[in-house]
């Protein structure tokens, strides 16, 4: 969810990634019902609206509180807006309470937000000290410095090679263990680079530890799966589900499970004529923003459009 966010004198500018690429894709019947489950501050939900009739729904799902007090705005304006405040577990029982029947399109936007690095009271970021929070809803659940410093060496090893793909997880851990309480991000990152290991050139030190840190607290990949499956699951027939990623680990998790909804696995030695056709068929399988794109907003590199339709 990296986009371009800019506070000076209370004045914000918006850039959300991949923006037309995300409503061409999904947008399939004017007139339909829509799902923005990452309303962030609302991008890709104005530029859908923009496209989508005055008969047209469009329900906007976050679990940042101030995500949805901006949503809740939005609403005040376009009665076409329903914002609800949750997770992509509860996708399901949201549309329900809803009475939504049958999807058109859905939007995911999936990790961190620009707003949210850019408030250093989040914890999100290690280029500003602040405390060290790292949830996507201060109000629920584990911050990141409770869990930090409970944490055991060989659980906190495991997380950061796998959410992270640190190379140095051992020593880094190590070094984070040794030097608990910690409480500040400025404490993390001091940690991180008393571990001595060797660094990548192209990156802060601080960089995979930060995302992995922040994706165990947030639980961000079981969300995500929950979310396309339960997501998936309410679309109506041809309706279009569009995940848009920002590392190879999140990029991955919607590639296996498109792969899995387009091709279906079935069990070895069973007999199977002609090609098996499978819930979905592909829409975009892999977009990435365009030079022009990246150079006006830097935080967009590495992004990943994929979006797929369902098939009866």
């Amino acid at each position: 969810m990296v986009c371009l966010y800019r506070d000076n004198a209370k004045m914000t500018h918006h850039i959300p990634v991949l923006q037309d690429d995300m409503v061409n894709a999904v947008m399939t019947d004017p007139d339909g019902t829509y799902l923005d489950a990452t309303f962030g501050r609302g991008g890709h939900a104005r530029a859908l609206l923009r496209q989508l009739s005055p008969k047209a729904t469009l329900l906007v799902l976050d679990r940042d509180p101030d995500a949805y007090r901006v949503a809740i705005d939005l609403s005040r304006e376009d009665s076409r807006v329903h914002p609800r405040r949750g997770v992509f577990s509860e996708i399901n029982s949201i549309l329900s309470s809803n009475r939504c029947v049958g999807l058109s399109g859905l939007m995911m936007d999936i990790g961190v937000s620009s707003p949210q690095l850019d408030d250093s009271s989040r914890g999100f970021s290690f280029m500003r000290s602040g405390p060290l929070d790292m949830r996507m809803d201060p109000e629920s659940g584990e911050s990141a410095a409770s869990w930090l410093n409970r944490v055991d060496l060989a659980d906190l090893i495991k997380v950061l090679r796998e959410l992270g793909d640190e190379k140095n997880a051992r020593s880094i851990a190590k070094s984070i263990v040794n030097k608990r309480p910690l409480s500040t991000t400025a404490e993390l990152v001091s940690a991180i680079n008393s571990a001595g290991s060797r660094r990548d050139p192209r990156k802060h030190s601080a960089t995979r530890v930060f995302q992995a840190v922040r994706m165990h607290v947030n639980d961000e990949l079981v969300e995500l799966k929950r979310g396309i499956e339960a997501g998936f699951h309410r679309l109506a027939d041809g309706g279009r589900i569009g995940v848009l990623t920002f590392h190879s680990i999140e990029h991955s998790v919607v590639r296996q499970k498109f792969r899995s909804l387009v091709r279906p696995e079935l069990p070895r030695r069973l007999p199977v004529r002609g090609t098996p056709l499978g819930r979905a068929t592909y829409v975009v399988k892999a977009k990435r923003p365009d030079a022009a794109e990246t150079d006006k907003n830097p935080r967009s590199r590495g992004a990943l459009l994929q979006v797929v339709e369902r098939i009866e």
